[in-house]
């Protein structure tokens, strides 16, 4: 099975500052990449616990009693945590977006460079298709997802024009799909298309919603000194970690109390973010957009100074 290659790999297991009896989370399991280079730092007493909800993934999980893995979005860590009474981990990776298997999977629907059913879905299971977003949402909704995720200038012009082809054949296919989007198409082809299959693809998948939700569940159970590492490959996900890093809430806000502190959860480790490096990106050219912030969970009173 084809899948990426870790990205930012060095960079973000030093980053996370493995302790050989840790508890630590690979959140997105995929090829196995990051969790591999995790165990290699691990003791015989470490644990490493990866998520992940496409099924593909387990074929690539290593046989080591060190690793358990849960085939299973990572939002659905907390019920998992209670029932094997894990109440705080040393560290949490998220390696956000999607993998080069399953892009390069013609029939997963993730791609426009293949003709496929439009599926979109990193679970298989899950009922809600590409194809059901397309057919099932309001004008404006449509708008509102297109412009926000994928940030596409001609949203609005985009939805009606779904709108109004749906009443005559609902789109069920990437070609279908194509053949609609061509007529519309701003500025350089492959980016527009890109930008549009972004949005639709973070729609199925809710990845915001369940972003949102994982950096709440990290800021819970990492320990003080514990590692918050993540990956993210667009500027609506950069901004959340950015934002939750610096004042511990998804809204961004400030929140002080009646004494005018300020509640800071997290030491900023990444200033800046880290980008791949220009032989990186030679090598993986899917890494190119990358970027890589840290947070160190800070003991809760120091996070009320």
């Amino acid at each position: 099975m084809s899948y990426h290659l870790p990205v930012l790999a060095a960079e973000s297991i030093e980053a996370m500052a493995i302790k050989r009896d840790g508890v630590y989370v690979d959140a997105t399991f995929g090829g196995g990449g990051h969790s591999r280079l995790i165990l290699e730092q691990l003791g015989p007493n470490g644990r490493l616990i990866a998520f992940d909800q496409d099924s593909d993934a387990e074929a690539n999980v290593p046989a080591d009693d060190r690793i358990q893995f849960h085939q299973q979005n990572f939002r659905l860590m907390q019920p998992f945590f209670r029932l094997h009474g894990i109440s705080q981990i040393d560290g949490l990776l998220a390696d956000l977006g999607v993998s080069s298997h399953q892009f390069d999977t013609a029939e997963r629907g993730f791609s426009f460079r293949f003709e496929a059913p439009l599926d979109m879905r990193m679970n298989q299971g899950m009922e809600v298709t590409a194809a059901t977003v397309l057919r099932e949402s309001p004008v404006e909704y449509l708008q509102e997802m297109f412009s926000r995720y994928g940030e596409v200038r001609n949203a609005r012009t985009l939805a009606i024009r779904i709108a109004q082809q749906r009443n005559n054949k609902p789109l069920q296919t990437v070609g279908e799909f194509l053949e609609l989007l061509e007529p519309l198409i701003r500025g350089n082809r492959a980016r527009y298309l890109a930008q549009v299959f972004q949005a639709l693809r973070i729609e199925v998948n809710d990845e915001i919603g369940a972003l949102e939700e994982l950096l709440e569940l990290a800021q819970k159970m990492l320990k003080p000194g514990g590692r918050l590492v993540v990956m993210s490959y667009h500027s609506l996900e950069d901004r959340l970690v950015k934002h939750f890093l610096k004042t511990g809430n998804i809204r961004g806000e400030m929140i002080q109390d009646d004494f005018g502190k300020i509640y800071r959860p997290f030491r900023i480790l990444t200033k800046k973010a880290i980008v791949p490096s220009e032989m990186e990106v030679m090598e993986n050219p899917r890494s190119r957009s990358a970027k890589l912030r840290v947070g160190e969970r800070i003991e809760e009173d120091d996070a009320k100074g």
